[in-house]
């Protein structure tokens, strides 16, 4: 049965909020942000870690620099890779909507048993004019204190770190600007993620 363009419309946002009820209710307690992210784009659909999952580590697709006069879109898409027990041979990889630009990065991960427990984004100011990046790179904070610097560009600053997950991360959501066409692309602009309810 095909559906009408009208029918389509409280479907998705049905499913959606039947997926949202769910994570809600069961996945996460609160969700950890940061300040510095940058102005353009959506936020995309959240993705979870599976039950008893644990964000353990986390890879980057970032686009390299385009040099004069490509458009640099720098951080397109970060993925979780949540883990029970030994986390190379039991690892689930979740992500939000990602850019379509650069690959994807080796795994970054916490020492054996921790967990990624908060982030830091480096985010470029918005330009009035020449090329807009948004978000460039992500750090995150492990349990047991180790810093885990993401392999992105270094344009801008990294922003203040954000509230800590007690029991970790087992979520993110995405901030995207869709491609533009002939006009400027930023890609990822910010980041959110969720923490663990147990």
């Amino acid at each position: 049965m095909e559906l009408g363009a009208g029918a389509k419309l409280p479907l998705l946002l049905l499913l959606r909020a039947t997926c949202l009820g769910y994570t809600g209710a069961d996945g996460y307690m609160s969700v950890i942000e940061v300040t510095n992210g940058g102005p353009w784009g959506d936020w995309a659909w959240p993705e979870m870690c599976p039950d008893g999952f644990f964000a353990s580590g986390f890879s980057l697709k970032v686009e390299p620099p385009q040099g004069i006069p490509g458009d640099d879109t720098a951080l397109n898409g970060i993925r979780l890779h949540c883990a029970r027990g030994q986390a190379d041979l039991n690892a689930h990889v979740v992500e939000s909507q990602s850019g379509r630009w650069g690959s994807w990065s080796e795994p970054l991960w916490c020492p054996v048993g921790g967990f990624l427990v908060a982030f830091s984004l480096r985010v470029e100011a918005p330009a009035t004019f020449g090329d807009n990046t948004a978000a460039n790179n992500v750090r995150f904070l492990c349990s047991d204190g180790t810093e885990l610097q993401g392999p992105g560009l270094t344009w801008g600053d990294f922003g203040d770190w954000s509230e800590l997950c007690s029991k970790g991360v087992c979520g993110l959501q995405t901030k995207i600007e869709q491609p533009q066409g002939v006009r400027d692309d930023t890609a990822i602009n910010d980041a959110r993620f969720f923490c663990c309810r147990n």
